[in-house]
């Protein structure tokens, strides 16, 4: 399909992880338009043509452009992602609704539960959309910048329509950008949510100084956290060991790209949230994700003790040498 033939695609959400998708779709000769909710940001991005607060030095191809009315943009588009944090997800898809045709398919990139509720986002999706709506989750390891710049990058899209999947990922997919479907929403997004917690997690270890044995074991017992949640939750035990699961976990928990690394980083070498929140200057899913996280596990009672002691040390003022002593402590058992 050539750029000519191929439909307009609207990015709602204009930071790191929307413009990244955006510059991904654009080069893909797909129509791209990327909206965000301040006006000032997006007449900056019109100007300059690239982010330069999230991403500076990657120019937008020309296929990609800002627009500023949502209500016009979402009438527009029949194929529409989303890449709001997930505290924004919930109003944004009730702005799209009113707007939406029948036949459009509605995709997110966003990674997390819902606050408050701790629902997985097709839930909420659903509940304001209704069932007529195709929608679809984009998730696997993927870093904003390195998707921007081009590298080489796998994805995993989920729907419960195959059909639904395979036309989300022909918006991705590239001669440097492999992608793989699903049928598994659910198992896919608890994926992409609960890795930010172990994030954090590894990000403290780390940040006390200890030693890539203790990262490897918390990423492996972070795993095993995942599986069983995800398990009792409906999900696929396959989708843990694949991109979604294994994979997003290895990229967030090992290198400091990850925004929720780099708090948990903080965390461990002695600083205070807020500051670690107010120097990262982005949303950092992981640190509202373990509040909601911690309130599922016990009420699915999914015994989630890594996810604990990060809620823990969020939440409660356990200090992260104090969550280590108390992991370290627990009752021998069987892997």
């Amino acid at each position: 399909m050539t750029g000519e033939n191929k439909p307009l695609v609207a990015i709602f959400g204009a930071g790191s992880w929307g413009t990244a998708l955006a510059i991904l779709l654009a080069r893909n000769a797909y129509p791209t338009k990327l909206w965000g909710h301040e006006r000032n940001q997006l007449e900056r991005l019109e100007r300059e043509r690239e982010n330069s607060q999230y991403l500076p030095g990657i120019a937008f191809p020309e296929a990609l452009h800002v627009e500023h009315d949502l209500v016009e943009l979402a009438r527009a588009a029949n194929n529409i992602l989303i890449a709001t944090p997930s505290h924004a997800f919930r109003t944004i898809v009730e702005q799209l609704k009113p707007h939406v045709a029948p036949n459009a398919i509605v995709a997110w990139a966003t990674k997390g539960l819902e606050p408050g509720s701790g629902k997985l986002l097709h839930r909420v999706a659903r509940e304001v959309l209704g069932d007529g709506i195709n929608i679809g989750v984009v998730s696997g390891p993927t870093f904003a910048r390195e998707v921007a710049t081009g590298l080489p990058t796998a994805f995993t899209v989920a729907a419960n329509d195959e059909n639904v999947a395979a036309h989300i990922a022909s918006w991705l997919r590239n001669e440097r950008t492999r992608v793989y479907t699903s049928r598994d929403i659910a198992g896919v997004q608890l994926g992409g949510a609960i890795k930010n917690v172990m994030a954090i997690a590894a990000g403290i270890s780390d940040g006390l100084g200890f030693g890539a044995n203790a990262r490897a074991g918390l990423i492996t017992r972070g795993l095993a956290e995942l599986a069983r949640l995800g398990v009792a939750m409906g999900g696929k035990r396959e989708t843990f060991m694949g991109l979604a699961g294994a994979g997003d976990l290895i990229l967030t928990c090992t290198d400091n790209l990850s925004r929720n690394r780099r708090v948990g980083l903080g965390l461990g070498e002695g600083r205070k949230l807020p500051d670690i929140l107010t120097e990262l200057g982005q949303e950092a899913e992981g640190v509202a994700t373990a509040r909601e996280l911690y309130a599922l596990a016990k009420r699915m009672d999914v015994d989630m003790p890594i996810t604990e002691q990060v809620y823990r040390v969020l939440y409660e003022d356990r200090s992260p040498q104090q969550a280590v002593e108390a992991l370290l402590s627990r009752e021998p058992r069987k892997e």
